[in-house]
């Protein structure tokens, strides 16, 4: 009879092993249906303002921060809870928050420096503007 106990004993622990990963304990996490439809109506209403924003001149440079403003937003939307890295370590946050402040600084970088090329832009290649320096175009 005893064996019978330790077997019991043995099955239940087993059991409560699964229950302990079931809530997100273990190796993996499930996360809720009103979480998942919150984030996703979060990406669609975000998706929309992004839709509606092209539709309003604010200056090419104001447009593009705004843009780029929502991916981000809605990038860490889906890395936090689809990816589930809410439920993850620190570690892999700070990474990920490291990586997005680095993308920033290139592209806020790059904006800044897209004023010192504008005027030398051919935009109607059939009219091109006279060249500021170096020898006349070469006309055919």
């Amino acid at each position: 009879m005893a064996a019978t106990e330790h077997h019991d004993d043995a099955h239940g622990a087993h059991d409560a092993h699964d229950a302990h990963d079931a809530h997100g304990h273990g190796l993996s996490h499930v996360a809720s249906t009103k979480v998942l439809l919150g984030t996703g109506g979060t990406l669609m209403v975000l998706t929309v303002i992004t839709v509606l924003a092209t539709k309003v001149d604010f200056g090419s440079s104001i447009n593009l921060a705004f843009a780029m403003f929502i991916a981000v937003i809605k990038a860490t939307l889906v890395v936090l809870f689809f990816m589930h890295l809410k439920y993850d370590k620190l570690f892999h946050t700070v990474v990920f928050v490291s990586a997005i402040l680095a993308a920033a600084l290139f592209v806020g970088f790059t904006l800044m420096d897209s004023g010192q090329y504008q005027g030398s832009n051919i935009w109607d290649p059939d009219n091109p503007p006279a060249a500021p320096l170096g020898p006349r175009p070469i006309s055919g």
